[in-house]
């Protein structure tokens, strides 16, 4: 085995939600690119395992998120964490890259540091705007950070750790996906309810009844829901037919409910009303101009409005943090009212007050973000091997 291990290197990829198994099969294949030798194992969903990724643990319904939801789950990551600790020491990976999870990779990364075996951290945490008190600990048990926003290597500044602003892993992927057969129909609009379950059951509601409102107002509007599962489509073709026998006066139009669209969808969709996430950068980098909301817990919200005070002030949609400023309206809690909703997406529909403003700030994000002359991929591939020589050489010496 470590005679193998002198030029082949072995790479885990930590993923647990979506948007990380993205990341992580892309980094897989910008691994394997420059170093096809590399072997790549570790924790992910469809994504990384259709990169080549030889998965350990199925991360595909861990993506909850709040204080109440995860305490429902504790004893699910728990058991997690040692498996793959129990393995990592067996194993003995050149390098761990933990994608974003700061609930369950921080505690991970601790447990590694321990062990001696090196940690490139991949998509910050939200630092900047909540549990500073992070920043040391990343520090501590980081080898390295690699952040895909450029403002984020200041945040790090006087830590000590090893940051460097990769650029973001999206902006290539949708350009590679986009296909030039497609175009924008003026008259369809796509719903974005998120992927985890507890992003649903509260948004959905709100977004069928601004459907009702905008297809009353503007009959030729057409509606599609893009969802990245079949489970969570079930669950959103089954709350349709709930709020429809909860809310009988309703009159909706007919819904397309689509899987795995969701790449043509940004390209065929005039605008879009959508959950706060990964995705509104994902919409942004396409073009799709968006109304985003979101809604949490009550426990929780009310928990982190005491603790993330910045994020009720300022922004909390991802590309208005970028610009700091509004490029997409957006609606947080007891603002996601329909009716309210109904007039933001009316102001970004072609020939809406906001449409042009809005398709030059989306521009303008994707400049921020590029990862420069080699791109996002390359250089985020160049970062985690360069970790990874270093620790095979340090071990054959």
């Amino acid at each position: 085995m470590k005679e193998d291990r002198k030029t082949s290197p072995l790479i885990w990829i930590v993923a647990g939600e979506s948007s990380g198994d993205l990341y992580g099969a892309r980094l897989a294949a910008d691994i394997r690119k420059i170093r096809p030798d590399a072997a790549i194992e570790g924790m992910g969903g469809v994504r990384m395992k259709e990169a080549g990724v030889e998965i350990l643990v199925d991360s595909t319904e861990l993506g909850v998120i709040g204080l109440i939801e995860v305490l429902g789950s504790i004893f699910k990551f728990v058991r997690i964490m040692f498996y793959l600790l129990c393995e990592a020491k067996r194993r003995r990976p050149d390098a761990v890259v933990l994608i974003d999870y700061p609930g369950f990779n921080i505690r991970f990364a601790k447990r590694l540091k321990k062990a001696g075996i090196p940690v490139v951290w991949y998509i910050s945490p939200q630092v900047w705007v909540w549990r500073k008190s992070n920043i040391p600990k990343l520090a501590r048990y980081c080898t390295k950070m690699m952040v895909i926003f450029p403002f984020e290597v200041d945040v790090y500044q006087g830590s000590g750790l090893d940051v460097e602003f990769v650029g973001h892993p999206l902006v290539e992927i949708v350009r590679e996906r986009r296909d030039p057969s497609l175009h924008r129909d003026p008259k369809r609009v796509l719903l974005l309810p998120g992927s985890r379950r507890s992003e649903t059951k509260r948004l959905l509601f709100p977004m069928l009844e601004t459907v009702a409102i905008l297809k009353q107002r503007h009959p030729d509007l057409k509606f599609e829901i893009a969802t990245p599962r079949e489970k969570v489509r079930a669950d959103v073709e089954n709350d349709m037919r709930e709020f429809i026998m909860k809310h009988p006066d309703a009159v909706l139009p007919e819904i397309r409910v689509l899987c795995g669209k969701t790449a043509e969808c940004l390209q065929t969709c005039t605008a879009g009303l959508a959950a706060s996430g990964t995705g509104t950068v994902e919409c942004a980098i396409a073009g799709l101009p968006l109304v985003v909301a979101y809604r949490l817990n009550p426990v929780t919200f009310l928990l982190a409005r005491l603790i993330i005070r910045r994020l009720f002030r300022n922004a909390f949609t991802m590309p208005n943090i970028i610009l700091n400023r509004k490029v997409f309206e957006e609606f947080l809690q007891f603002q996601v009212v329909p009716e309210d909703l109904a007039e933001a997406m009316e102001r970004i529909l072609p020939g809406g007050e906001r449409r042009a403003q809005a398709d030059a700030d989306m521009e303008e994000m994707v400049r921020e973000i590029e990862g420069g002359v080699r791109g996002a991929g390359r250089n985020a591939a160049l970062a985690v091997l360069q970790v990874a020589d270093y620790a095979r050489g340090r071990e054959n010496v």
